[in-house]
């Protein structure tokens, strides 16, 4: 199986950004922990990260019919963006929408995701360990057996 990790913008700035809400770990110590929990079972990670919408809208095109799931942490785009919201209701395959804070916690204009109505699942405010889950939770459905 091939799962696709999405990452929106400023999620490059991991480990340096405002660490008391999104914690020390850098986005590529998230990747290695995501491809090494893939690989235990077995499954492939594509592990990406923009800061421009417009791209990942091309890589949640470009999943369809070569990728068996999408985890997506839209970030800030989570809140304004009707393009990936499109984008991801295109894509057939399992569909998971991830945030490292609990955005119902935070600032209202966080409570309105684009991104939910077009998921299977969403995991939210467990940290960065939320990105390990939500690929064990994939491997664990029957597709991933």
């Amino acid at each position: 199986m091939r799962i696709l990790v999405i990452n929106g913008p400023n999620l490059n700035l991991l480990g340096t950004r405002e660490p008391e809400i999104y914690g020390s770990d850098t986005l590529e110590d998230i990747s290695v922990r995501c491809r090494q929990r893939a690989e235990a079972h077995g499954h492939e990670v594509d592990f990406k990260q923009s800061n421009h919408e417009g791209v990942i809208v091309e890589w949640i095109q470009q999943a369809i019919g070569s990728v068996d799931a999408i985890v997506i942490n839209a970030a800030a785009y989570t809140h304004t963006s009707v393009a990936i919201h499109d984008a991801l209701r295109a894509y057939e395959g399992y569909k998971l929408e991830l945030h490292i804070s609990n955005p119902h916690l935070r600032e209202p204009f966080r409570h309105v995701s684009y991104v939910s109505p077009a998921v299977d699942a969403v995991v939210a405010g467990l940290g960065v360990d939320a990105y390990v889950h939500a690929i064990e939770a994939i491997c664990s459905l029957p597709m991933g057996e």
